[in-house]
């Protein structure tokens, strides 16, 4: 059973080649075979070939024929079936002698055959006309315009491989035996012509110029259409990068990838009709037809194209945009994505470098880090696009609950409804629905650390790993001193321990916003508030913080700048045996609590995480801590672009 995707709906298909709404032409990695051009082959194997082909027709027919056969070569075919056959080169037309024709001649040669009065009253009118100044400037740019535009210039080149023609007429009009004096006559003279190194050069001189004009982009008529002439390059490691579709019987280019060939070259069109590729008809061909027939080509490829009607609106943004991902991203899961081939999976949390948002539903993206292993860019869903099918699938759940809780909703007054309607009104804006998040690198300034947050539920070992970093290196690393409404004791000191502040002060400054994260023990509030943080970045030190997941929104919208690491517990039973080395004998559920709490954490707050540790044994966590800080010196970091605005 083969699945087909058309339109965003899911098909079943039994026995029929999987169809999509667009199929790229050619994919990297998958093997390509030599196909070699069409003018590749030597004049040797082409002379042997046409003799042999003279040859097997000579013993067929032997009633001694010597007239030149145009459908004996393709070429010569094509060129007796050109209409533009016959037309003279005006650069060498001779100068004729024409006589001016002049509306300035005598009337009164006129009035031998004008005898009656009324004529010989219109051509007094007329005289009257010619004598004026006015009229004879008229005229005179009248002939001016119309001699210009009667020159006709040189005609376009017919064809780039006049050389091979003349070889090929040549070897076609051998004579075997010769039949007449006359004939020989004319042969000897046709050899002789051919041979001539002058007439030769002639030739490849016409060749190299044609070929010049025709690999612009040559514009003419196929079948009432105007057409245009590509001509690209498609090495063997590097895809032609395009996308295609069927649009009735034409092919149409649906797409240009950038990283390709079509892309570099900017000669195809999204729009554009493929009418024929290295002279073979791709008019009725199924798209999968083409991507074969292009999968096996490589050198320089010739497209016969109708250009597209439709204006190209301007580039969406010409800039590229990096950005971190904030879900996860299969495109073998997605029956919404253009074409399969080129969609780039990524998971939560991947850095990913947008370069074109031409297609607003669909960008085109390299992951971080795959640039040098991905020649083409994949496909993405756009931002406002993922947006609206999250928001459409939890329409979908919400009224599926609704429906499952019917009865339960009946039974709600007015005023409940209605407060229901609106949270469900607030539920639906996209702002709420994370997808990606524009990112910068950031380097940290030597005298102003990062303040370093370590995430994690109880018993995972954060708060273990940041007393250790102070103990060991307490000249480096500080924690913010904490606010506090209670009275201090005998031996607290205000600024060492605590920040002591009256009850009404502490709450006009959360109330403010000025605190990380804050909760209230025994009728007394505690509080870490920013000020507190960024006296210790000021000192020159890194401020190590252990906070609640609920913290990082506050902490995030600040101008700190926090490095988040998470602290993720290892499995039920080496959690179990790590913390009977610290004497705890947790209960089995417990310690589940703790594993479901961790995975609870990742998968509301992961996209806040810049990184993450698994405790899997105390000393390689605390190694790999030390590394991740130390790096923040040596290596720039991802971070917000809001942040450095």
């Amino acid at each position: 059973m083969i699945t087909s995707h058309m339109n965003g709906y899911v098909q079943e298909a039994s026995g029929q080649a999987k169809s999509h709404r667009e199929r790229a032409v050619d994919c990297p990695g998958e093997e390509i075979s030599l196909l070699k051009s069409p003018h590749s082959s030597s004049h040797m194997e082409r002379i042997q070939h046409y003799q042999e082909e003279l040859r097997k027709r000579r013993e067929e027919d032997n009633r001694g024929k010597h007239d030149i056969d145009p459908n004996a070569s393709l070429r010569l075919k094509k060129l007796s079936q050109n209409p533009k056959v016959g037309i003279d080169n005006p650069t060498f037309e001779a100068k004729e002698k024409a006589t001016k024709e002049t509306c300035y001649q005598d009337p009164l040669s006129m009035q031998h055959s004008l005898t009656d009065a009324q004529s010989q009253q219109d051509l007094e009118l007329i005289m009257q006309l010619l004598a004026k100044e006015d009229f004879r400037n008229a005229y005179t740019i009248y002939s001016t315009v119309s001699q210009q535009m009667s020159r006709v210039g040189p005609t376009s080149p017919l064809t780039a491989q006049a050389q091979d023609l003349c070889q090929e007429t040549f070897y076609l009009t051998m004579p075997s035996p010769i039949s007449s004096h006359l004939w020989f006559c004319l042969y000897v003279l046709f050899i002789s012509m051919c041979v001539c190194f002058m007439w030769q050069a002639l030739m490849q001189a016409h060749d190299s110029v044609a070929g010049q004009e025709m690999a612009e982009e040559n514009v003419t008529q196929y079948l009432g259409e105007t057409v245009k002439l590509v001509r690209l390059e498609k090495a063997r490691d590097t895809p032609l990068g395009a996308t295609v579709r069927n649009d009735m019987d034409s092919v149409v280019v649906s797409r240009v990838v950038k990283g390709g060939a079509a892309e570099r070259s900017g000669l195809l069109s999204e729009g554009d009709e493929i009418l024929e590729i290295n002279g073979i008809p791709i008019r009725g061909k199924h798209v999968n037809e083409v991507h074969d027939l292009l999968q096996q080509m490589h050198g320089t490829l010739t497209f016969l194209l109708i250009p597209s009607s439709q204006i190209k609106p301007a580039p969406h943004r010409q800039t590229v945009m990096h950005v971190r991902a904030y879900f996860d991203y299969d495109p073998s899961d997605d029956p919404f994505v253009p074409c399969r081939e080129l969609g780039l999976s990524f998971q939560k949390g991947d850095i990913l470098h947008v370069i074109s948002q031409d297609d607003p539903n669909w960008w085109q993206a390299y992951r971080d880090g795959d640039e040098d292993n991905q020649p083409l860019a994949g496909l993405i869903p756009g931002k406002s696009f993922q947006q609206q099918r999250e928001s459409l699938k939890k329409t979908i759940t919400d009224k599926t609950r609704e429906q499952q809780g019917k009865l339960w909703y009946a039974k709600k007054n007015k005023k409940q409804r209605k407060k229901s309607t609106s949270n469900f009104t607030k539920n639906t804006d996209y702002d709420d629905i994370l997808t990606y998040e524009e990112m910068s690198l950031y380097h940290q300034p030597a005298n102003r650390k990062r303040p370093i947050a370590l995430i994690g539920p109880t018993n995972s070992g954060h708060d273990e790993l940041r007393r250790r970093l102070l103990a060991i290196e307490p000249e480096k690393f500080a924690v913010a001193v904490p606010h506090t409404t209670r009275n201090p004791r005998i031996h607290e000191r205000n600024g060492r321990e605590y920040h002591f502040v009256s009850r009404p002060s502490f709450e006009t400054d959360l109330a403010a916003g000025k605190f990380i994260e804050s909760g209230e023990y025994e009728k007394n509030l505690y509080g870490t508030s920013t000020d507190s943080v960024r006296h210790i970045i000021n000192s020159g030190r890194i401020c190590l913080l252990c906070l609640h997941t609920r913290s990082l929104r506050v902490l995030r919208s600040s101008n700190l700048k926090p490095y988040v690491i998470f602290i993720a517990p290892p499995s039920q039973e080496r959690l179990r045996t790590l913390l009977a080395t610290e004497g705890k004998t947790p209960k089995p559920e417990e310690l589940k609590e703790v594993i479901e709490k961790a995975r609870e954490m990742e998968h509301n707050f992961g996209h806040f995480f810049d990184a993450t540790i698994v405790n899997m044994d105390p000393d390689q966590a605390f190694h790999e801590l030390h590394r991740l800080i130390d790096k923040l010196d040596t290596e720039p970091q991802w971070v917000p672009t809001s942040w450095l605005c």
